[in-house]
């Protein structure tokens, strides 16, 4: 009897309330999501001599992708990411070297003055995969050194050259914004671990010029940031997207002009269902639709940062809180930029933006902070045991 009982013991992850949670508003984003994204591709979709839905049909398998992905992460102890840390730094690193080199055209096309996707029978796209090394390897590393955090040169200095790297092969795509988002994930979760802030006060100092710099050469993005501090002064181009996504926006008042009422994304503005997709939101939707927008991500930050204070090592505490940082940051500037309240980006907006490798990032994200949330249970046939159940099952 008892080697019966014992046979069918299992173990099994239980959802706290926070996940549960967190599972829900990430359904809702992403169905709210899917219709959005049908609204804003649907005429460019034509346009391409496709059906209407073909935008759709791709993100919907893509968000199917997303499904199983998150459910293998949220069954996965999220501690062994610390194992996995350095080879995913170092995978990230390596497909942005193979993004960059002058010989690998055939499979990294320039597209719009950029090298930002590889094409390996799927399209991917580097930058989305280092910005989780990032965050897992800065947690990993913050856990290891321990009380060195406190040194800049023992403590944060390994942060910054090999983030550096990172950021360094970013820019070389070009990709300022997302060279920018790197360092500030970085500085999240150092933060959250304990390096001084006069550190950070240093050496950001010291990086102005050198950021300066590297918008000068980079002259896409110096106009970008010319057009939003002064308008007049920037050729009419520089800042044609933020004029029709501010028309798109204004446009859309209290209540919106109705769902796929909007005239933007018939070829007025560029990227209506990917860079600028929250500007559909605002037309079609209104002002409440982007309340609900930025109260849906806020609702996510929330969960995230309350699971963060649940994680049952430091690592996980650091990881959780990285994590939630990358899809609300993001989500932020995203906004940010299309209400006219920050430069254009190019950032796009999690379970929103068409792009496979964001969304499947986003799930992947959320897969992990679920098993934070979560705890390991023993299971007696259907029932979740406790010490005494399991005594009398032994019996």
């Amino acid at each position: 009897m008892g080697a019966v009982a014992i046979a069918h013991e299992r173990t099994r992850w239980r959802m706290s309330v926070e996940a549960r949670a967190l599972v829900l508003v990430t359904a809702v984003l992403v169905a709210f999501g899917l219709v959005v994204l049908y609204s804003s591709s649907a005429v460019l979709a034509i346009q391409e001599g496709h059906s209407s839905a073909h935008y759709l049909v791709r993100q919907l398998i893509g968000a199917l992708a997303g499904c199983v992905i998150f459910a293998v992460a949220a069954k996965i102890d999220a501690e062994k990411w610390r194992t996995w840390a350095w080879p995913l730094m170092g995978l990230s690193i390596l497909l942005l070297v193979v993004l960059i080199l002058p010989f690998t055209g055939a499979i990294a096309p320039r597209l719009n003055g950029s090298r930002r996707w590889l094409t390996l029978g799927l399209t991917v796209q580097p930058s989305e995969l280092a910005k989780l090394a990032v965050v897992v390897w800065t947690a990993m590393l913050v856990v290891k050194k321990g009380d060195k955090m406190r040194r800049l040169t023992k403590g944060l200095l390994p942060f910054l050259l090999v983030v550096g790297v990172l950021d360094l092969l970013v820019i070389l795509e070009p990709d300022l914004s997302m060279a920018m988002t790197f360092t500030v994930l970085m500085g999240i979760v150092l933060f959250a671990g304990g390096v001084r802030i006069g550190h950070f006060v240093v050496l950001g100092v010291l990086a102005i010029p050198i950021l300066w710099r590297e918008m000068e050469r980079v002259q896409y993005a110096l106009l970008r940031l010319t057009s939003f501090l002064d308008p007049g002064a920037a050729p009419a181009e520089a800042h044609y997207q933020l004029r029709q996504s501010l028309i798109a926006v204004g446009s859309g008042r209290l209540f919106g002009v109705g769902y796929g009422e909007g005239r933007q994304q018939t070829g007025f503005l560029p990227y209506p269902f990917n860079d600028f997709i929250a500007s559909n939101v605002g037309e079609e939707w209104g002002f409440l639709g982007l309340v609900v927008l930025v109260a849906g991500f806020t609702l996510y930050g929330v969960l995230g940062f309350r699971i963060a204070t649940m994680a049952r090592t430091k690592f996980q505490q650091l990881l959780a809180l990285g994590l939630t940082a990358t899809t609300v940051l993001t989500a932020y500037l995203h906004i940010g930029v299309v209400i006219g309240l920050l430069p254009t980006t190019g950032l796009t907006l999690p379970f929103f933006s068409y792009g496979r490798s964001n969304l499947l990032l986003s799930f992947l994200i959320t897969g992990i902070l679920v098993n934070i949330a979560s705890r390991h249970e023993r299971v007696v046939g259907a029932t979740a045991s406790d010490p005494v159940t399991l005594a009398h099952a032994r019996a």
